[in-house]
């Protein structure tokens, strides 16, 4: 089923999903599947639904093995919390989905385009960029690893005088490792370069934005940062020279 990784599902709201579950609005998506806001029926409360794409998942490995990983990682306050999985059919094919928590929020990407400016102030978006280290501080701890950041696979609300944070999703390619880790590291650093304007804007941002990004330079994100707890360590503690 090619066509449908390239297209999507394509769910549209208020599809109902096995007879129990609405579809609510598409929450972000990457090379597995898609993740999609669904209400239960029975009981109006909203969830999370990730649909794997079939060719993405034989014989249901992939999506046993993320929900392990989800279900070992539960502690992990920026993920949401795995209740179980289902199986539906789309197009005459089987699909299976993984059924979680759901933190109400927005897509970042959505969030960024309701913007004037289509960005976030660079102290703004150290305060997501924080969450998101030490989000990954702890998933690197357990030994794990994300492996799918990107601005679609975060949900962001205001709260307070900050911001609550969640990724929606993350990719399953077998064990941690060195590479996999600095990975994550450099893809947080990319989404703190994206909301703050990307490359339109970058000459703009303070330096202390700049020394962040390092020019968007894998290795010296990687050398500058080589764990996601330097990362937060030095959001805490930098000295701004304005």
């Amino acid at each position: 089923m090619p066509e449908m990784r390239e297209k999507g599902f394509g769910f549209i709201p208020g599809k109902t999903i096995l007879g129990k579950y609405l579809i609510v609005d598409r929450l972000g998506g990457g090379w597995e599947g898609e993740v999609y806001r669904i209400c239960e029926a029975a009981t109006g409360i909203h969830r999370a639904a990730k649909f794997f794409f079939p060719e993405r998942n034989e014989g249901n490995r992939t999506l046993r093995q993320y929900a392990v990983k989800l279900d070992r990682l539960s502690a992990c306050p920026i993920l949401l919390r795995y209740c179980t999985h289902e199986r539906c059919k789309v197009r005459g094919e089987d699909v299976f989905f993984l059924v979680s928590d759901l933190v109400e929020g927005e897509g970042l990407k959505t969030y960024i385009s309701g913007l004037r400016g289509k960005r976030i102030r660079p102290f703004e978006a150290m305060h997501i960029l924080h969450e998101l280290a030490a989000g990954l501080e702890s998933i690197h701890a357990a030994g794990e690893y994300h492996g799918d950041i990107h601005m679609e696979n975060v949900l962001i609300r205001r709260k307070g005088i900050g911001y609550d944070v969640k990724m929606i999703d993350f990719f399953h390619r077998g064990r941690q490792s060195r590479t996999r880790v600095v990975e994550d590291i450099f893809d947080i650093v990319k989404v703190f370069y994206d909301i703050t304007g990307g490359r339109t804007h970058y000459h703009t941002l303070p330096p202390e934005a700049k020394q962040i990004c390092c020019g968007l330079k894998r290795g010296l994100v990687a050398q500058r940062f080589p764990s996601a707890a330097r990362l937060r360590q030095h959001l805490e503690s930098f000295s701004w020279s304005g």
